[in-house]
């Protein structure tokens, strides 16, 4: 007998004869360890008066049986359970039903994610039972309660290197630091030596057989690598295609490894997910979204630039090229190229936490490590057995096909101009707090449509919703995950805090989705409108004190501090409003609505000039964007929002010029002699570098036909006139030129200048001059035609 902490490393399930099997590989104390559940039964639940509809629609099927429950469903109607033997059948009698409008509630679960929520196991577990000897022992009868292990998983850094054209592997590279000892291993076809961490082959086929050995030996928790999972892994398992091999690159029992299981995520195929048993493969780009990371470009050349001051060891657009040259003429050059986009990888793991993110994300959401995105998914996880707790089953919302949309966040009129001592209230984390606050939630509703509650026990929402003050489940999760960050911040574990933030904003948008089954505009609606209202009489509030709002947006107003002399005091301004307001909207809230507010404001940002633009070619003030300097670890930083400055769908030349053309103008340093020098620079030709366009492929080339945009047109030309490939999800280079857009590795014509001072320079230009009383074309004396 076993009893021991583990970690879920991966999760699956079979139908046998005896039941529904589950299978859990996990990361424990004592090293890997499958534990199995046999003989579970898979279930959803029909509302009483359809019971006799489907039992008469499913005669024709065996292997289930039907059971009173204490559990009602959203309309308060007592259900009944059908357990089924098979998973397979289950998912069978689901669609018979749904074709003749039977509605079976909570169908869609999987029966290995219904088990681990039902006992609250996210992730870390303990478990107990009789194991197996072998070099992964294997609990047949396993026993399974939450714990909160943290597991030490052994992780190598992947990554290979392939001709350009066809199914052509040179080598594939290792890297990891255990114990603080630096692996280094590259394997590689060669016919003779290449360095004492590069082992050999002759032949391709050897080479993958003699990897898929080195892993078994090995051993890895985790692979992580960039765009590992639909280039790396993909091309190994078309490598074992090649030659007809199994891709066993998974654990199993007794030595004998398991190949691994692909799926699709996209009609076009381009995107996969992979199911190694054993193993987790994480993804350095899709974790760092993740995590809400932002780059100009996730390129790993990019990436490792900007977060590490490293670099791959070969770059340019003729990268490819160089690696076969390589290859035919400098195999020790190529080993060190490989390990070091290993290295490069492995660092940006380290740096950026990702893999404690992760970890703390499933412990947070129950959700599997590589997991992405997901958030429906996490509601339901942590939702439904609190749910089932109190008495209810989830409705079928998200089957509706006419979904009514909610309101997005407020955006306030703006008051267009420059300004000095410009101070913005932030309320911390608004939707969450207006949940907390206002008792918005899914079962609360129901509680307040359908139970008799005095007024006193309810909180008024909006398109006529009302909540129970008691009994709901939402405002108390958002509370217990509230004090779970506090206590990361106190701790300093920045991915758990991280991990919790990004939960905690999910709810807004998961309740407010169509895919959401607990779905209804008026849970929606009663966030989204609070927090218009929130908003609203914020702004209110402090134009009665005696100060001007100039903007307000979703979550945080803007303030002018008119007047006032100097920084010190327009802090000391904000810090009072900060201390007032929260105290008028917790005395607010008590008395109106007899609840307790959540709500808290916040002193956040003091901005020493402030620019709010107008609209292009209006007088009318814009939304969403704006610029200013803020004081930022002692140092002034000059901030952009929404500007041409942080669209990486402008040039480099007119980010960099309206950047330093902003700072002169809010420093009433000279500006007219530095626009002038940069529109001559680029009419001289100095700027052709920075004057390149980027832009992601949105569809497929073909997809194209009306309105065909300047990067659709220059993709076209690279194909058509240097033989690229490219697919839905590239990212196409292209310049303007006299003859249209053209793409940079294909580029035949002149540069179209004036477009770029036109419809670059000037656009970036005239936000600030505007109030200035002048112009880009003005100050140049040019004919701009924008503007004419």
């Amino acid at each position: 007998m076993i009893d021991q902490r583990g970690f879920i490393l991966t999760r699956q399930w079979r139908d046998t004869r005896s039941g529904t099997e589950l299978e859990f590989w996990l990361s424990s104390e004592a090293g890997p360890v499958k534990l199995l559940v046999p003989a579970q039964q898979s279930v959803f639940f029909i509302a009483q008066e359809q019971v006799p509809a489907a039992l008469e629609l499913l005669k024709p099927f065996t292997g289930f049986t039907v059971k009173d429950v204490p559990l009602k469903d959203f309309t308060l109607q007592a259900v009944k359970a059908f357990y089924f033997k098979s998973q397979r059948t289950l998912r069978e009698a689901k669609t018979r039903l749904l074709e003749q409008g039977v509605s079976p509630l909570e169908s869609d679960i999987n029966p290995h994610d219904r088990f681990l929520m039902e006992r609250f196991i996210r992730g870390a577990l303990r478990f107990r039972g009789e194991a197996t000897a072998g070099k992964f022992p294997v609990v047949p009868q396993a026993e399974m309660i939450s714990d909160d292990y943290q597991p030490g998983l052994k992780v190598i850094s992947l990554d290979i290197e392939t001709a350009m054209q066809g199914i052509n592997l040179y080598s594939i590279g290792l890297y990891a630091v255990e114990a603080g000892q630096v692996f280094e291993k590259v394997f590689m076809v060669a016919d003779q030596p290449v360095a004492d961490n590069v082992e050999i082959f002759n032949n391709e086929k050897s080479l993958i057989i003699g990897f898929l050995m080195w892993l078994a030996d090995y051993d890895p928790d985790i692979i992580i690598g960039w765009n590992v999972i639909n280039f790396d892994l993909w091309y190994l398992e078309k490598v074992c295609e090649k030659y007809q091999l199994p891709f066993r690159c998974g654990r199993g029992e007794g030595g004998k490894e398991t190949a691994a299981h692909w799926r699709t995520l996209d009609d076009e195929g381009e995107r996969r997910a992979v199911t190694i048993p054993g193993r987790v493969v994480l993804d350095g780009i899709e974790l760092l979204k993740a995590a809400f990371y932002r780059f100009e470009s996730f390129a790993l050349n990019n990436v490792a630039k900007e977060l590490l001051g490293d670099s791959k060891l070969i770059q340019g657009n003729d990268r490819g090229e160089k690696i076969t040259d390589l290859f035919l003429e400098d195999k020790a050059a190529l080993a060190k190229y490989n390990v070091q986009d290993c290295k490069l990888v492995w660092d940006i793991f380290e740096l950026a936490g990702l893999l404690d993110f992760a970890i703390a994300r499933t412990k947070m959401t129950g959700l599997p490590l590589e997991r992405i995105g997901g958030s429906v998914a996490s509601f339901d996880f942590r939702y439904l057995p609190l749910l089932h707790r109190k008495g209810y089953v989830a409705p079928n919302s998200h089957l509706l096909e006419d979904a009514e949309q909610s309101p997005g966040g407020f955006v306030m009129e703006s008051r267009p101009g420059i300004y000095d001592y410009v101070g913005m209230l932030d309320f911390k984390s608004l939707y969450p707090s207006i949940i907390r606050s206002f008792k918005i939630d899914p079962l609360g509703m129901v509680l307040g449509e359908y139970e008799q509650l005095d007024q006193t026990e309810l909180v008024p929402g909006f398109n006529g919703a009302w909540f129970a003050k008691n009994n709901n489940i939402l405002p108390e999760l958002i509370k217990e995950l509230w004090q779970l960050r506090d206590q990361a911040k106190s701790n300093q574990d920045a991915a758990l805090s991280q991990a919790i933030k990004i939960i905690m904003n999910s709810f807004y948008g998961v309740l407010g989705s169509g895919g959401c089954r607990f779905f209804d505009s008026k849970l929606a609606s009663s966030i989204t409108k609070r927090g218009h209202q929130i908003i609203q009489q914020t702004a209110e509030f402090i134009e009665q004190q005696g100060w001007e709002v100039i903007y307000g947006d979703t979550d945080s107003v803007f303030i002018w501090f008119k007047d006032v002399a100097n920084a010190e005091g327009a802090a000391k301004v904000g810090k009072e409003l900060e201390s007032q307001l929260n105290h008028w909207w917790k005395n607010r809230l008590d008395k109106e609505y007899g609840i307790e507010s959540a709500l808290e404001i916040e002193f956040e940002t003091l901005y020493q000039r402030f620019l709010m633009p107008t609209i292009r070619n209006s007088d009318q003030g814009s939304k969403k964007r704006y610029a200013g300097i803020v004081l930022k670890d002692g140092k002034q930083e000059l901030v952009f929002k929404g500007l041409e400055n942080v669209r990486t769908d402008w040039t480099k030349a007119a980010r960099d010029f309206q950047s330093e053309l902003y700072r002169r103008v809010f420093y009433d340093e000279p500006y007219h002699d530095y626009i002038k020098t940069t529109v001559q620079e680029i009419l001289n030709g100095n700027s052709d570098h920075e004057l390149v366009y980027r832009k992601r492929l949105r569809r497929k080339l073909a997809d194209y036909q009306r309105n065909v945009p300047p990067h659709v047109q220059a993709a076209r030309k690279a194909v058509d006139q240097a033989g690229a490939e490219i697919r839905r999800g590239d990212w196409i280079e292209y310049v303007i030129t006299v003859n249209g857009a053209e793409p940079l590795q294909a580029q035949h014509s002149l540069l179209d200048y004036q477009h770029y001072i036109d419809r670059q320079l000037a656009p970036a230009a005239d936000g600030i001059l505007y109030f200035m009383q002048e112009s880009l074309a003005g100050i140049t004396d040019q004919q701009i035609g924008l503007f004419e």
